[in-house]
């Protein structure tokens, strides 16, 4: 029996995000440290967090794409698109009500998810990723954190 070793690489920001994350002291672990930090305007960092859904995953991929590629052209940092778990709605429906009333149907509705982080994005960045124009049956949340 012959085995073989397998290595798994691992994305380049996953990396980059945990060295960063294992690095902070403890005492700046607390809420009030971070805000004394952000108000004193030493070593604060923006992230922009865009949350994109849609219906179909082509659509959702092809948005996705076309967001991290609007970000690479303004010299953005950016880590993902991190998958999300699939929200799944299920319903039950009677198929008749009178004579058949035991038999249901049933119909699911299927929300595809991504997270997209942007890491001290500039104006111009901000301005374009808000002029661009996606499919309809995207939705897409921007938080400032």
């Amino acid at each position: 029996m012959v085995t073989k070793e397998v290595t798994i690489k691992k994305p380049r920001a996953v990396k980059t995000l945990v060295s960063k994350i294992t690095k902070i002291p403890k005492s700046k672990l607390t809420n009030t440290s971070l805000k004394k930090e952000k108000s004193e305007g030493t070593d604060s960092k923006v992230v922009l967090r865009i949350r994109v859904r849609a219906y179909e995953s082509k659509i959702l991929d092809s948005s996705v794409k076309q967001i991290m590629d609007t970000a690479i052209r303004y010299d953005a940092t950016i880590v993902g698109p991190v998958p999300l778990p699939t929200e799944i709605k299920k319903y039950t429906v009677n198929r008749s009500p009178f004579i058949y009333k035991n038999t249901r149907e049933q119909f699911e509705i299927r929300v595809h998810k991504r997270l997209i982080d942007i890491i001290n994005p500039n104006a111009k960045t901000i301005e374009a990723l808000t002029n661009l124009s996606l499919p309809s049956g995207v939705d897409i949340d921007v938080k400032m954190m």
